[in-house]
């Protein structure tokens, strides 16, 4: 349905790739890989026709329908959820809206009767409305904002009185709702909580067209694709097997063309031996010319350079006493614009041990990270206690946290602020272990990315040497090469952990017990998210 043929792109003189080559078929599921900054999101743009390519083809077969999600939802105004949903289906729509202008005007007495040929183009977009199953369109639009988390109260409200996040999931919802023959779909799970994403991954599975996506939940990924398209080394790299299979290829195709150039680089030594030694030599002038153009035929063997990835790892931890946090009968209400409290949790009595790694999980609004919040000390209980055990001391990161950096400070300034008896080479050394080196350091916050501040809060909670960390969705905005150095760094961790995250690859590879927040009370589950996952059926 869609090739991409020896195609080259670049952006002011740079090579983002070059001869690259992709096929999409019917029915494949693909997952797009590489670093940011590849040139994933431009393999998107070629293949929906948004961008032309330098030199190569990109071929669409006729009639193939695309839907595109993007991480640009664009301007969304003066309609509801439901009608920008409806909006998106495409060919649906239009004829929907052509039936209904046709169907009005027939009630209308005061207009003449259709004509005869009005009436046969009345009844052939019945025809093609029924064969595209439009009178159904509006109760799958009601099935897929349910889906992506819109209570029913919500369908008729402006898209204006939406954030960010919630935009974002109204785009989604218009790209599900066209059902096209291939869909491109970039990080859909940002901006998605656990719950919707496993709604998403449900259906898709059950999508019957072509996919490609990109995504930085591991699961997620692996769960949905069959084939893997790294981007990457301005190259385009075909896997034929799922991203477990992608990470072992990877690195047996590195291991084996390591060992070839190690080959060339011995052949080469030698025949550069050979000339240097008979250079001089009359009697072996047309063997050492024969090798001199031997090597200059030769296509030679060159080693990519390692993706920079973050680097870090937590110091040990100070010894604390062996309750870290004793919680009894804790509850949380917040006060609402009429004066009223609304409860988020009561009753919550628990005790996390030193050394614990604690999932915090439930529903998107169960009280997830009001809990953490209390535990935290950012906000107080409404009743009941929270008492931090001997020698604890905590890290805390919100998924918020990037506003409490000063946005008219460098990176370089912010650390230097919370490390005030640092040297200028350690906190430097800290900041290229987290990818900002050279000028790097010297960016302001109020520029960065939402990935780049993540990395500046967790090189902030690296410093502070807490030895028990409340973490709120810590890998929000993270590539997946960094939620697992994160991953490794928190496992390898021996203080206490308590983290609410939507990863779930990230959760069963670290915590071993979980609190459960249901219906504002509190259900601890003595075993590892497989665990919670088999006994909570979800």
């Amino acid at each position: 349905m869609i090739t991409l043929s020896k195609v080259k792109l670049g952006y002011g003189g740079r090579v983002l790739f070059q001869d690259g080559d992709l096929l999409v078929r019917p029915g494949d599921r693909i997952g797009l890989v590489g670093p940011n900054g590849a040139g994933k999101t431009s393999v998107f743009r070629l293949m929906a026709s948004l961008e032309q390519a330098d030199s190569g083809e990109v071929i669409v077969t006729p009639g193939t329908v695309i839907g595109y999600f993007s991480q640009d939802v664009g301007e969304m105004s003066g309609r509801s959820v439901m009608d920008e949903a409806l909006a998106g289906a495409g060919l649906v729509h239009e004829l929907s809206k052509e039936l209904a202008a046709i169907e009005q005007r027939m009630a209308d007495q005061s207009l003449p009767p259709l004509s005869g040929p009005e009436l046969d183009r009345y009844g052939h977009l019945q025809t093609e409305f029924l064969h595209l199953d439009g009178y159904g369109l509006e109760t799958r639009a009601e099935a897929i904002l349910t889906g992506l988390g819109f209570a029913e109260r919500r369908w008729r409200e402006p898209v204006e009185n939406f954030s960010g996040g919630w935009k974002m999931r109204i785009a989604l919802a218009r790209i599900l709702l066209l059902s096209p023959h291939v869909l491109l779909i970039d990080e859909p799970t940002n901006h998605l909580d656990l719950e919707t994403i496993v709604w998403l991954e449900s259906w898709l599975y059950a999508f019957d067209g072509a996919i490609v996506m990109t995504s930085h939940d591991r699961e997620f990924m692996t769960r949905l694709c069959s084939r893997t398209v790294e981007v990457a080394q301005g190259a385009i790299t075909s896997y034929a097997g799922d991203y477990d299979f992608y990470l072992r290829e990877r690195e047996l195709r590195r291991e084996q063309l390591i060992a070839a150039h190690k080959r060339q680089q011995a052949s080469l030594a030698k025949d550069e031996e050979f000339i240097a030694r008979f250079a001089a030599r009359a009697s072996h002038a047309a063997q050492v010319q024969s090798r001199i153009k031997s090597i200059g035929k030769i296509d030679r063997i060159e080693l990519p350079r390692e993706a920079k990835t973050v680097k870090f790892e937590f110091p040990p931890a100070r010894r604390s006493g062996d309750v870290a946090i004793e919680l009894k009968d804790l509850a949380k209400s917040w006060p609402q614009d009429d004066g009223s409290l609304l409860p988020v949790f009561s009753g919550v009595s628990a005790i996390v041990a030193r050394g614990d790694k604690i999932a915090v999980a439930g529903v998107n609004g169960a009280g997830k990270s009001s809990l953490l919040k209390v535990l935290a000390g950012q906000t107080a209980a409404s009743s009941g206690s929270c008492q931090l055990g001997a020698g604890v001391q905590v890290g805390y990161f919100s998924q918020y946290s990037g506003d409490s950096l000063k946005r008219e400070l460098t990176i370089f300034q912010e650390l230097q602020s919370r490390l005030p008896g640092e040297s200028v080479g350690s906190i430097k050394n800290l900041l290229g272990a987290f990818l900002f080196s050279g000028d790097d350091s010297d960016k302001r916050i109020a520029v960065l990315s939402g990935g780049e501040r993540t990395r500046v809060m967790l090189a902030c909670l690296l410093a502070s040497q807490a030895n028990l960390l409340i973490l709120d969705e810590p890998t929000n905005h993270l590539d997946i090469a960094s939620r697992e150095v994160l991953l490794e760094a928190l496992q390898a961790f021996d203080g206490t952990v308590l983290i609410v995250s939507h990863d779930r690859y990230f959760l069963k590879h670290l915590v071993k017990r979980v609190f459960a927040v249901d219906g504002g009370a509190l259900k601890v589950f003595e075993g590892d998210y497989e665990y919670y996952l088999e006994k909570s059926g979800r």
